[in-house]
């Protein structure tokens, strides 16, 4: 999210199933590894995620059940991962509640690998180390500690794009071109003055884009160090980087070019049938949670071009299994397969998920997508993920980014003055790193 999909982040991922005490009585706890729930051999497998990962979307369980006579699986999904990480930590700290697999979006694999090593498995006891050849260097290395253990297995990346309505930039006398529209915003200043000429002219209750948000968050993803430095330093305060983002976002707030819509809210949900934004900025995962949300009726309205600014990278998301899981043996096993090459490539190709696997990568060269106007999602996406920078993350990466975007909401939504919206940003950072 995924959303990070994220993001992911997101978080990346399909459905709106809220939080509730259902999902933590759906997840077990405690056991030896490779238990079994009955006498019978069998076994359910619990998937605890947030976003939209799309594993049921493009019958990966479905297919794995198959594989594997005797196993269920059973997923639960929170759509904010803020919630969604949230309970996890309430359940880490129990040490109950806990599902055999938990997603952990890419802001917060530093924190896991170095705060909460001894909450989660160390893949390596069931053969995760023959596996560092098929994901992408840096993927792999940001879930294993300093000590070697592995603690979760990439899911997939957010390299970056831009989705828009064709149907919409259409009414307001703009090109619908991908390949026009990514020349003329090849920066984000252009971009912003894309928007303003969609503003004088866009259909009714439609905006240029969802949130400024979602703009300060898809630029930050161009940079290599965003919040922390290399040595583990907290930056974001000095980095230029990080003003640079900001300003572009609260100009996009004054000039009235955003939908004010809180991303992962029911409105902003609600707003992707209703069109009432023109563009998104959208890492890969995005995909899915776009046509989830737009549903039949948005199928070939929608297309991708090229990012602003050049490559970046929003999101993705690592699947790990809990000390306190049930079903540790079998956990392995399921995340195993569902992160292979031919399982990231299937889920690339229907749901839009960019792999992190080598292998899968090379797959989906030259995919392409009927929903977004066939564009080439392959190519687009897959160039994005060479050229984006492997990016520093810190144990409080999200945390961080979750404070701007908040204090970014208060601008656009309240009319809050930028220098006072960064001071309740930086208060809020504090607050939650301590």
């Amino acid at each position: 999210m995924p959303i990070a999909r994220a993001a992911r982040r997101a978080a990346v991922r399909l459905g709106a199933v809220a939080l509730t005490g259902a999902l933590l009585a759906a997840c077990g706890s405690g056991s030896s590894d490779g238990a079994s729930d009955g006498a019978d051999g069998k076994v359910t497998l619990t998937v605890d995620l947030f976003g939209s990962f799309g594993y049921k979307e493009a019958g990966l369980y479905a297919e794995y059940e198959k594989l594997h006579p005797g196993v269920t699986i059973k997923q639960t999904d929170t759509e904010d991962e803020q919630d969604y990480w949230k309970s996890l930590q309430t359940r880490l700290a129990g040490g109950g509640g806990l599902a055999d697999v938990q997603a952990v979006e890419v802001g917060r694999i530093a924190s896991v690998t170095q705060q909460q090593a001894d909450k989660f498995e160390d893949l390596n006891r069931y053969g995760a180390d023959g596996l560092k050849g098929q994901f992408a260097e840096a993927k792999w290395a940001a879930a294993t500690t300093k000590d070697g253990r592995v603690l979760g297995l990439g899911t997939d990346v957010g390299p970056e794009a831009m989705c828009y309505r064709t149907d919409l930039l259409k009414q307001a006398g703009l090109p619908t071109d991908r390949e026009e529209l990514a020349e003329k915003w090849a920066t984000w200043d252009g971009y912003l003055a894309l928007g303003k000429q969609y503003k004088a002219k866009a259909p009714a209750g439609s905006a240029w884009l969802d949130s400024v948000g979602s703009l300060f968050t898809i630029m930050i993803g161009q940079e290599k160090e965003r919040y922390y430095d290399a040595s583990g330093k907290l930056i974001y305060e000095d980095n230029p980087a990080v003003k640079a983002a900001w300003d572009a976002a609260t100009r996009a707030a004054d000039a009235g070019l955003s939908a004010k819509l809180d991303q992962w809210s029911p409105q902003w949900n609600q707003a992707f049938a209703a069109g009432s934004f023109a563009t998104l900025p959208c890492p890969a995962w995005m995909l899915g949670y776009i046509k989830g949300q737009a549903g039949d009726a948005g199928k070939g309205k929608w297309d991708i071009a090229e990012l602003p600014g050049g490559a970046g990278n929003w999101g993705g998301s690592y699947l790990a299994v809990p000390r306190a899981a049930k079903h540790k043996k079998e956990a392995y096993e399921l995340i195993k397969w569902l992160t292979a090459p031919e399982q990231q490539a299937k889920l690339f190709r229907k749901q839009g998920n960019f792999p992190s696997s080598t292998g899968a990568i090379a797959q989906v060269a030259d995919a392409t997508d009927p929903y977004f106007s066939g564009a080439p999602i392959g190519r687009i996406f897959g160039e994005a993920a060479k050229a984006a920078p492997v990016q520093v993350l810190g144990v409080h990466d999200k945390n961080v980014a979750d404070q701007i975007t908040n204090a970014l909401s208060e601008v656009e939504r309240k009319g809050t003055a930028p220098g006072d919206a960064w001071d309740h940003a930086r208060k809020g950072v504090a607050n939650v790193i301590g």
